[in-house]
């Protein structure tokens, strides 16, 4: 069977592919339901207490790794955007709703905000995170694709995993709890969660590669970042 074809991005332009529109929406909607359902709760296992987001969250980096390998860095580009505005609807949507007055007889208002009523801190420091985190992810595997020619896919999954959730954590547990918490508390769930994290995508990554090779053998192609323009400020590809 022949294999997908080796081509630069800036080849493409803007062609459509059978698949690009599905991955995109997998990718947004993980993202938000990981803060929606994930996010509110702390869990704890065997004494080990942690969030719950930090078990599906991660998977957004794993499609965000699916996309910048098969489609190239501008198709991710566009859907970190995708999911950027996204993420900042649902804080606004949230704070509207978990604002306005409750019905007389429902009972439902505590439940609510304690649910959706995020500290706008943390909704500030979650949305720059994944901006942040995504951007360097995706800039990183598509850089090492051509670094190693297309080999290695491993290497490229987990080391931009390693350097994207590290930028993510940076952000996110400083910019969220610096002065809520002790100092070190703050530090140590920062390695503690980002060390879980990069556990997870190494994990996964027998996934990654059935996913990666499945799509690039039905869109037919494989997308080389050659004559990338890498700036994150431009939806264009």
């Amino acid at each position: 069977m022949k294999g997908p074809a080796a081509i630069p991005a800036d080849r493409i332009g803007g062609g459509g592919f059978r698949y690009f529109d599905f991955v995109m929406a997998a990718f947004v909607t993980i993202l938000l339901l990981s803060n929606v359902i994930g996010a509110g709760k702390v869990s704890a296992i065997d004494g080990f207490v942690f969030g719950a987001g930090i078990l599906f969250f991660p998977v957004s980096y794993v499609i965000g790794d699916v996309l910048t390998e098969v489609y190239g860095y501008a198709r991710a580009r566009r859907c970190i955007w995708a999911g950027f505005g996204a993420m900042i609807f649902l804080a606004v949507m949230s704070a509207v709703v978990v604002a306005m007055p409750p019905a007389p007889g429902w009972e439902g208002q505590a439940a609510y905000e304690a649910v959706f009523g995020a500290v706008p801190r943390i909704v500030l420091a979650s949305i720059a995170a994944f901006w942040a985190g995504e951007f360097v992810n995706s800039y990183v595997l598509a850089r090492m694709k051509l670094l190693t020619k297309g080999k290695h896919l491993w290497s490229r999954t987990i080391g931009s995993t390693v350097v994207g959730q590290g930028v993510d954590s940076l952000i996110f547990y400083p910019l969220a709890f610096l002065g809520v918490w002790d100092t070190a508390q703050v530090f140590t769930v920062l390695v503690t969660n980002w060390g879980l994290k990069v556990l997870w995508e190494a994990l996964l990554t027998p996934v990654t590669y059935a996913v990666v090779g499945w799509l690039k053998r039905r869109e037919g192609v494989d997308v080389f970042d050659q004559g990338t323009d890498f700036t994150p400020f431009r939806t264009r590809v």
